[in-house]
């Protein structure tokens, strides 16, 4: 079946190459007039997951993560038809000039041509996948987790709708619906097929796909970021930022999971902060110090050492007393997965030695872990959250689903 798939993914990559940025966005606009046209099957397939996965007692994170509501959907739709607006990459030289030996060369934008993603709970990955791809000339293989399987392959059918009405081939967008696992070690080895493998989802997904995988893999999306709040920071605009980072939503892999306080402002921020968290139904988990120093509003259970290495997911957030920057930044590199880490802070100086030091897809001074996101940084709908260095880093946009090739102009030119 796999092979099938592959098969017809790898031509249809070849007909989507060819469409002009016009062609390519009448389909995105097509998808998205569709998935709010096709939302009451969607949404059906979507509660009959969710009935199941609460039966399998699947945590209240996970849930979230799985849920789509009217709101959302159309909210998905609408990043779809945002991807219509981007600039394509696709065609653009990036740089190029004329040799010595007369060959004019240029290295100039190309799609990949197929790509394969893996993932668990997160429905809106299907159509944000999808219209990423498409934009960029490339057809795209599915496999979502099991508590998935119903609303994507409903949401799939959806998008392979719009392509047949605007005359491309279904199988440029194909969702692999059997929930067996053993189709996901299968699709790890389809490298005759698929060109890049992207997992979203857990540090096992990642770290299966990293062992088995014939294919080139883009990982990432595993969040443990960090909030450190210097000697310097203003309690209040502190406490915003932290709050927003937390409780946006708490499920997301931007979301903050530890608190660094430096110990010259813990006697002033940490009553504040236990106060704003006991507001926002915050549980604290804190070290030595912060277990000493507070004893409420917040509710406050003991830190324990493997919390550092985990997203919690949830309203939780570790707090630790750090002695100063020297201490947040080993604290950072040592439980960080270089996803996204913050500095609050009203010196320059402390600033521009976190963002020199500190070693993350994302830094931020005194803004929130949350805007870690291709909508956010004006990317689109992104394909992934990449915490690695080759290829792409970060929010995975358009130009992060191309590769280039070189092209050389001559005039009968041969080398001497």
């Amino acid at each position: 079946m796999l092979e099938q798939m592959g098969i017809a993914a790898k031509q249809a990559s070849y007909k989507l190459a060819l469409l002009s940025s016009r062609e390519k966005n009448r389909v995105l606009e097509t998808i998205a007039d569709y998935l709010e046209s096709h939302s009451d099957e969607i949404l059906r397939a979507n509660a009959d997951d969710l009935a199941q996965a609460r039966e399998s007692g699947l945590s209240e994170a996970m849930l979230d993560r799985l849920a789509l509501t009217p709101a959302r959907l159309s909210a998905i739709a609408n990043d779809v038809r945002q991807v219509c607006t981007l600039a394509d990459p696709v065609g653009q030289v990036i740089d190029g000039g004329l040799l010595d030996s007369g060959l004019r060369i240029e290295r100039r934008r190309v799609p990949l041509g197929v790509i394969g993603v893996i993932y668990e709970a997160r429905p809106n990955v299907t159509v944000d996948v999808a219209a990423l791809c498409l934009k960029t000339g490339n057809a795209a293989i599915l496999r979502g987790g099991k508590e998935t399987y119903r609303t994507n392959a409903a949401t799939v059918g959806v998008i392979q709708l719009a392509l047949k009405e605007c005359g491309l081939p279904e199988a440029a967008v194909q969702a692999i619906d059997n929930p067996d696992r053993a189709l996901v070690s299968e699709m790890l080895r389809m490298d005759k097929y698929i060109d890049m493998l992207i997992p979203r989802g857990g540090a096992g997904l990642h770290k299966l796909c990293r062992e088995q995988s014939t294919i080139p893999v883009i990982t990432g999306g595993i969040g443990v970021c960090h909030i450190y709040v210097d000697d310097t920071a203003e309690i209040d605009p502190a406490l915003k930022i932290i709050v927003n980072a937390k409780t946006q939503r708490p499920s997301t892999c931007n979301t903050v999971e530890t608190l660094l306080v430096n110990q010259a402002i813990a006697d002033r921020f940490l009553p504040a902060l236990s106060k704003q968290m006991a507001t926002s139904g915050v549980t604290l988990h804190g070290d030595e110090t912060v277990m000493r120093t507070l004893n409420g509003p917040a509710k406050l259970v003991p830190l324990k050492a493997e919390e550092l290495d985990n997203e919690f997911l949830s309203l939780d957030l570790n707090v630790v007393v750090v002695a100063d920057m020297d201490s947040a930044i080993a604290h950072i590199r040592q439980h960080g997965t270089q996803h996204s880490d913050a500095i609050l802070t009203r010196t320059l100086s402390n600033a521009n030695r976190f963002i020199n030091e500190v070693d993350s897809s994302a830094v931020y001074v005194n803004a929130s872990t949350r805007f870690t996101d291709g909508g956010q940084f004006g990317l689109g709908a992104e394909v992934a959250v990449s915490t690695q260095k080759l290829h792409a880093r970060g929010p995975m946009g358009l130009e992060a689903l191309t590769t280039y090739k070189w092209i050389g102009f001559g005039e009968d030119t041969i080398r001497a």
